[in-house]
C-alpha cells in the first residue's frame, strides 16, 4: 500500500463521517471521525454522494490552456509575467519535458479520489441496510461516477481512442479499495471498454432528474447519464448512439436558460489604470450575475441547464480567450458574448501599471465554467449527428432552438445550410461558442481522430523560449505547433504520481 492511497482511504473515511453529520439530518447518532466508522446503511451512502463539494470541480489544466480558446500570448506576457505561472507557458505550448515535474498538477488524483469514493459504494452497498431500489440506484450512481472519473482522465493523459492506439498506455484500472490492486496503466482498449462498461451499468438508473419540482442534478439521474452516453458516443464517433441518447436526455429534460429574459449583469468593479501618470483613468468592469457569488453555490445548483453538475475550475481566475475564439460572436447580438467576455478584465489580473487590455471569459465567479451535460450540450450534440448523416436543414433547425435562447431577436437567430459540409462548419463554430474551454480539447482530438479531414486542427502558439524556471523574453519568439496525430494529446502524468506508484505508473512517450 502506498503513502498516496492510505491517505486517499483515511481521507475518504473522514469524508463519510463528515457527509453523514453535515449533508444529511436524518441521522441519530454523530459518527466518530476515524478509520473504525462503520457503515451499514443505504442512507449513509447516500450521504457519502451527496457531498457535492467533493465531485463537482475539474481543476483541468489542460482543457483551460491547451486549445486554440485560450488566447494567451507573447505580448501578454511582455508587458506583465506576474498573472501567469510557468505551468500557464508550458501547458500553453503544449510542453512535456517540464510539466512532469510541476507539483501543482492535481486533476489525476482528484479523479482517482472520486473512483475510489465510488468503488467505496460499490464495495459497501451490497452489505448495508436499504431498500433493493435504493441500492440500485445508488449502484448505478457509483458506476456513472467512475465512468465519468476515467473519461476525464483518459481524455486528458491517454491518446485518442484508434485502431492505431487501442493498446497503448492507458491507466490504472482500479474497481476496488483494496491497495494491493495494479497500478499497472492497462492497454487504452481496455480503458474505454471499462468506461463503457460502467455507463451501461448507470443507465440502468432509475431516478429522474426532477424530484419534488427540483433538477438533483449533483446526483446521477436518467437524464444525466444519457447525457455523458451521448457525449461518450460522440467521442467514439457512433453517431446513432451519440444521437439515440441525446434524444433521450432531451426527452426528460429540455430546458433552457433564455438569455433574452433571464441573464442579467451583476457586480460592477471600478480599476485604476496608469497610476502617476498623465492618462490615468478608472475603468469599470461589468459581470454578469452569475459571477457574484464565490462561495455560495446557489446559482450554480440553480443553472436550470444542467443534466449532471461539473464545473471546470481555473485556480488562476482569468480565462483568457483567443482572437479566433472571439471572433466568432456576433458581437452586436450574441448574449453570451455580451455576458460571459467581460472586457478590460486583465486589470483585475493585475495588468495595470503599464495597462494592457484584454477580456476574460467570465460564468460562475471568475474561476468555474459548467463542464458536466447540458441541455445545450445536448442539442449540439443532435445537430452535430444530422450535420454529419447528411440531414443539413435539421441539422440548422436544431442548432436554432439553441440561437433563439441566446441571441436577441432578429433575422440573424435563424442559421440555414443546404449542403453537409455547410451544417457541420456551423455546427462546430456553434460549439465553441456555447461551450469554449470546456469541450473544446476533446472536441479537437475527435476531429482529428475522424474520417472527415474538414474538421481537422492544428494548434500553434507564438510564444518565447524557455526553461523549467524562466520564459527567455529577451530571445526571439519562436512557433510552438500541435499538430494532428501528435503524441502530446496525452498530456504528461505528474512525476508526484509516479513516484508514489513506485514507478509502476510509467509516464507517455513523446
Amino acid at each position: 500500500m502506498t503513502n498516496k492511497y492510505l491517505h486517499i482511504f483515511k481521507a475518504t473515511v473522514v469524508l463519510i463521517a463528515l457527509s453523514l453529520t453535515s449533508c444529511d439530518s436524518f441521522l441519530a447518532e454523530r459518527p466518530s471521525k476515524n478509520s473504525s466508522l462503520e457503515v451499514k446503511t443505504a442512507n449513509q451512502l447516500e450521504a457519502l454522494l451527496n457531498n457535492t463539494t467533493s465531485f463537482y470541480t475539474e481543476g483541468n489544466r489542460t482543457a483551460i490552456h491547451s486549445t486554440d480558446d485560450y488566447g494567451f500570448s507573447a505580448a501578454m506576457y511582455k508587458s506583465s509575467a506576474s498573472p501567469f505561472s510557468m505551468a500557464t507557458v508550458q501547458f500553453a505550448t503544449w510542453d512535456y519535458t517540464y510539466l512532469p515535474d510541476d507539483t501543482r498538477e492535481g486533476f489525476w488524483s482528484t479523479e482517482y479520489r472520486k473512483i475510489f469514493t465510488a468503488n467505496m459504494v460499490l464495495s459497501l452497498v451490497g452489505t448495508v441496510e436499504g431498500t433493493e431500489a435504493q441500492k440500485a440506484n445508488l449502484t448505478a450512481d457509483a458506476h456513472f461516477v467512475r465512468a465519468y472519473s476515467y473519461f476525464q482522465l483518459a481524455s486528458t493523459y491517454c491518446l485518442p481512442l484508434s485502431d492505431a492506439t487501442k493498446n497503448e498506455p492507458g491507466l490504472p484500472i482500479k474497481l476496488s479499495t483494496s491497495f494491493e490492486e495494479d497500478l499497472k496503466r492497462a492497454p487504452l482498449a481496455a480503458v474505454y471498454k471499462q468506461i463503457e462498461s460502467d455507463l451501461l451499468e448507470a443507465l440502468k438508473i432509475q431516478l429522474p432528474l426532477m424530484q419534488e419540482n427540483r433538477a438533483r442534478h449533483w446526483r446521477a439521474s436518467k437524464a444525466g447519464v444519457n447525457g455523458f452516453a451521448a457525449r461518450y458516443y460522440l467521442t467514439m464517433n457512433n453517431l446513432p448512439e451519440a444521437l439515440k441518447y441525446a434524444e433521450a436526455a432531451l426527452s426528460e429534460y429540455s430546458v433552457l436558460v433564455d438569455y433574452n429574459t433571464e441573464m442579467r449583469y451583476g457586480r460592477t468593479q471600478n480599476v485604476v489604470i496608469d497610476p502617476g501618470k498623465p492618462e490615468s483613468k478608472t475603468v469599470t468592469l461589468q459581470y454578469p450575475y452569475t459571477h457574484d457569488n464565490q462561495s455560495d453555490l446557489t446559482d450554480m445548483i440553480g443553472w436550470k441547464e444542467f443534466l449532471y453538475f461539473r464545473m471546470l475550475n481555473h485556480e488562476s481566475w482569468w480565462y483568457i480567450p483567443s482572437q479566433s475564439l472571439l471572433g466568432l460572436y456576433d458581437q452586436d447580438h450574441d448574449l453570451r458574448y455580451r455576458y460571459h467576455v467581460v472586457e478590460n478584465y486583465s486589470y483585475d489580473r493585475g495588468m495595470i501599471n503599464p495597462s494592457f487590455d484584454y477580456p476574460g471569459y467570465i460564468f460562475f465567479f471568475k474561476d468555474r465554467l459548467p463542464s458536466g451535460p447540458t441541455v445545450a450540450e445536448m442539442l449540439l450534440i443532435k445537430a452535430e449527428v444530422l450535420a454529419r448523416t447528411n440531414k443539413p436543414g435539421d441539422a440548422a433547425t436544431t442548432l436554432n432552438q439553441l440561437r433563439a435562447k441566446r441571441l436577441t431577436p432578429g433575422a440573424w437567430v435563424n442559421l440555414t445550410a443546404t449542403t453537409a459540409d455547410e451544417a457541420i462548419k456551423l455546427v462546430l463554430e456553434e460549439r465553441r461558442r456555447e461551450m469554449p474551454f470546456t469541450q473544446r480539447w476533446q472536441d479537437i482530438r475527435r476531429y482529428n481522430n475522424n474520417d472527415y479531414a474538414a474538421d481537422d486542427v492544428t494548434l500553434t502558439r507564438d510564444f518565447y523560449p524557455y526553461t523549467i524556471a524562466a520564459v527567455q523574453t529577451t530571445e526571439a519568439i519562436k512557433t510552438y505547433t500541435l499538430p494532428k496525430g501528435s503524441r502530446r494529446f496525452a498530456a504528461p502524468i505528474p512525476r508526484t504520481e509516479m513516484i508514489a506508484s513506485n514507478d509502476v505508473i510509467e509516464q507517455n512517450t513523446y
